[in-house]
């Protein structure tokens, strides 16, 4: 009796909510499962599109599954993990996006029935695991080194990696014209890491093969003054003068107070203020400068001046271009026109300024560092030229991996089934429950070949079986065959040119893997309740910004 008496001891603050056990782990895979079916039907060539508007008003009509996840407003905190894994894969690689969700949630799929039955999760996580190192090991043994091959040949190997990348995208139209342009502007680049040296500029108007690619810098023309248009448009090896300065006609501090005695000396104010902008501009010509930029404006005096000594200027020009233009041109950026040295000009085979579309551009190609390209984009909608701009992305990390681990893969789904396989045939070595789960695991990687049929139009039990029955010869011959998005049967995807680097695959199986364990080991789930002191405290100053509050020193009665 005295037991029943204990009183109920409260460890959590009044409102907490918390649930655990099986049927929490259960609700998570059903969330990640959502998720997951939100972003299936944008996988591959024949992926779908989906169009998200926010309560903003502004709409992005999108296939990547990264740029999915993050304008998908997602608040159950499991299924956060898998736009965490989008990002990470978005910005370790640039493709698969969609494929790492994917394979998360089948994960996760595959294990529910085990969840269900009562298996231990920590016995499902230690098989995953291990089926996951099996996986990757079976990757880097499967890939083909693209190394050793001369720099046309390897070109083309490295388009055949871009137009894979971008026949999943809604430019996949104009695939190969595409995948060609990517890796002439990676190229150009060499050894650089920096992404934002490959410039893409967008210019609504025109087709897509209206695009082109420039072997140098172009950027928009800037905000000009009147003068502007007497300058030339063209040079050839002119030198560039790159400023970081306002060279506009400066009046003195609202605030200065200056004492004159003589009406006369106050000429003299007013002609120093003109005698320091005319340094400023003399010196710059006498730099030997023909292209004046500068980051900051340059005023209509300034213009006129440089028209007048037909010189080329700019202000207001963006700092991504001017450190562009620096990099190409061999420039250094100056704060001063003090002491300017040939060294820190920049040069250039030739400068013009282009009508594209509605815009002007200013280019600048054949520079001496050649360490930066520029994709001007053409298309009809804006909405088109974004996703097209976010496709080419994609292509570029795609192809800036593929030069650095230069290891391929087949795609369309090949490589998926031969692991798959290969997981099978290595579970019936093991004895015990692990076998069931690490052939869930391999179950699980066939939902890449069957969602790229599903999302063709095609049958995908049949294609399916097909694959399987060819994957199963012992020659190993039927290693390199995926889905034939054309016909709707079989093909050796390596044979028609469907690559993808090892390192996307690596990456997919590692991450979606990791998330699959991480929801797996979660048991319990401790929502807080918000803070009462936190919504007393807003109350109370809401109250007293209405003037509930007394004024200050006002004497109480």
């Amino acid at each position: 009796m005295a037991s029943m008496m204990q009183p109920q001891i409260i460890l959590l603050k009044e409102g907490t909510d918390t649930s655990q056990g099986k049927a929490q782990l259960l609700s998570n895979i059903n969330a990640v499962t959502a998720v997951g079916d939100v972003v299936r039907t944008t996988l591959g060539p024949r992926g779908m599109d989906k169009l998200i508007h926010d309560d903003k008003g502004s709409v992005t009509i999108s296939n990547d599954g990264a740029t999915i996840m993050k304008l998908l407003d997602i608040v159950h905190p499991a299924a956060k993990i898998l736009v965490d894994i989008a990002k990470s894969q978005d910005s370790e690689v640039g493709d698969g996006t969609t494929t790492v969700v994917l394979l998360a949630a089948e994960f996760l799929k595959e294990a529910k029935p085990f969840v269900e039955d009562g298996v231990h999760s920590q016995n499902l996580i230690r098989s995953y695991r291990t089926a996951s190192t099996l996986a990757i090991e079976k990757v880097k043994e499967l890939a083909v080194s693209i190394e050793g091959k001369s720099v046309e040949e390897k070109k083309g190997l490295l388009a055949k990696c871009a137009a894979t990348t971008l026949s999943s995208k809604l430019i996949g139209g104009e695939k190969e014209f595409f995948a060609t342009m990517v890796v002439d502007a990676v190229m150009a680049i060499g050894d650089d890491d920096r992404l934002n040296l490959i410039g893409i500029k967008k210019v609504p108007g025109g087709n897509m093969r209206d695009s082109f690619l420039v072997d140098g810098v172009a950027f928009k023309k800037t905000f000009s003054y009147a003068g502007f248009e007497q300058q030339p448009k063209k040079f050839l090896n002119p030198k560039i003068l790159l400023l970081n300065i306002e060279l506009e006609l400066k009046s003195e501090k609202e605030n200065a107070e200056i004492r004159l005695s003589d009406p006369s000396q106050y000429q003299s104010i007013v002609d120093a203020e003109w005698n320091i902008i005319y340094d400023k501009l003399d010196k710059c010509v006498e730099s030997g400068a023909k292209v004046v930029l500068s980051r900051l404006a340059i005023g209509d005096l300034a213009t006129q001046y440089f028209a007048d000594r037909d010189i080329f200027c700019a202000g207001r020009v963006a700092e991504g271009d001017l450190n562009r233009v620096a990099a190409a041109a061999g420039g250094t950026v100056q704060t001063s026109v003090n002491n300017i040295i040939p060294e820190v000009l920049g040069t250039c085979e030739i400068f013009e300024e282009k009508q594209v579309g509605g815009e002007r551009f200013n280019i600048f190609s054949g520079c001496p560092s050649g360490r930066t390209a520029t994709i001007v984009l053409r298309g009809g909608a804006d909405q088109f030229i974004e996703e097209a701009e976010r496709s080419l992305h994609d292509a570029i990390m795609i192809v800036r991996r593929a030069v650095k681990n230069s290891t391929v893969v087949p795609g369309g789904g090949a490589i998926d089934m031969e692991i798959s396989k290969y997981l099978r045939q290595h579970s019936r070595t093991i004895a015990g429950k692990s076998q069931l789960f690490i052939n869930s695991y391999a179950k699980a990687l066939e939902v890449i070949p069957r969602q790229l049929c599903d999302n063709a139009g095609f049958d995908a039990t049949d294609v399916l079986n097909k694959l399987r029955q060819k994957h199963a010869m012992q020659s190993g011959e039927g290693a390199s065959y995926g889905v034939d998005i054309n016909t709707g049967g079989i093909a050796d995807s390596f044979a028609n040119f469907v690559w993808e680097p090892a390192v996307v695959k690596i990456n997919a199986i590692n991450a979606a893997t990791e998330a699959a364990c991480l929801i797996l080991s979660v048991d319990e789930t401790v929502k807080n309740p918000k803070s009462e002191s936190a919504q007393g405290d807003a109350a109370g100053a809401m109250g007293r910004g209405r003037g509930g509050g007394r004024g200050r020193g006002m004497r109480r009665r």
